[in-house]
């Protein structure tokens, strides 16, 4: 399978103005790259680039005043299956965790483990341990929490997500990554494109997506509690200890957002 996939975002500044960009597709996906996802800017301006402690390839610039377009278009190589599903799974015990994994089993910015510590040990305790209960939090904040862009909000945590039972895509994948750590499983938070290859319409506004990944038996898994069922067509973009390190766009002044759109589509053999 073929995935076009791109971004448009305009945004106009009062003033020059710093920005760091995580918009490339990550380099986990490297090899599956056809079209490579190039950032175009209109005007043309200086790009320069790193990758960050968490492996995320992130664009510095300097916005000019004014209105700046950035944009790709490119395509990626996909195996067309769903999220892999492992339900025998084991968890690992804290103390056989590699020690790279075990800042994915602290409290971060928007993931409030000592908030919600003894709440999760209330609901999960007597699930059974490893990928059961990852899917039984999944399932727990899906069900409980209501989906919808006029719940967003930049400075949204779990604790508040779990308190208000409202949110986004983010908002569901913050509130399980911080019960998957309180039950001392790591979990880290993920965003990236995910379109609507293999679902029934009718089909929203496309949108980056947020969803997690919890490490189980040597291995991370991805998990969705969003959309609570296995997906096709994730394209990987960033990973972090939450949304704070996995930012589309840092913004070092003020400026206006005018328009935000994103394209994840698949593409028959000839190319459309």
């Amino acid at each position: 399978m073929k995935i076009r996939i791109g971004y448009e975002l305009i945004y106009n500044c009062p003033q020059p103005t710093p920005m760091i960009l995580t918009l490339s597709v990550h380099y986990t996906r490297a090899s599956d790259i056809i079209i490579p996802d190039y950032l175009i800017t209109d005007p043309p301006i200086p790009i320069t680039a790193y990758r960050d402690n968490f492996g995320n390839w992130c664009s510095r610039i300097v916005a000019p005043q004014g209105r700046l377009k950035l944009s790709t278009d490119a395509l990626v190589r996909d195996t067309g299956q769903p999220d892999r599903a492992i339900s025998q799974a084991r968890q690992t015990p804290v103390e056989k965790l590699p020690d790279e994994t075990l800042l994915f089993l602290l409290g971060s910015r928007y993931c409030e483990t000592d908030r919600l510590s003894e709440i999760a040990w209330q609901l999960f305790d007597k699930s059974p341990t490893g990928w059961a209960r990852v899917q039984t939090i999944c399932d727990y904040v899906n069900q409980h929490i209501t989906f919808g862009y006029e719940y967003a909000r930049r400075t949204k945590t779990a604790w508040e997500v779990y308190q208000e039972r409202s949110g986004v895509c983010r908002d569901y994948a913050h509130l399980a990554i911080t019960f998957c750590r309180c039950m001392n499983i790591p979990a880290r938070y993920c965003s990236g494109y995910l379109g609507d290859i293999g679902m029934p319409p009718p089909y929203g506004v496309m949108d980056f997506a947020g969803w997690f990944e919890a490490y189980l038996d040597g291995q991370w898994y991805t998990f969705d509690a969003r959309n609570n069922i296995p997906r096709i067509g994730r394209v990987l973009i960033a990973r972090g200890r939450d949304a704070g390190d996995a930012a589309i766009a840092c913004t070092f002044g003020p400026n206006t957002l005018e328009s935000f759109r994103v394209r994840t589509d698949e593409v028959g053999e000839m190319g459309t």
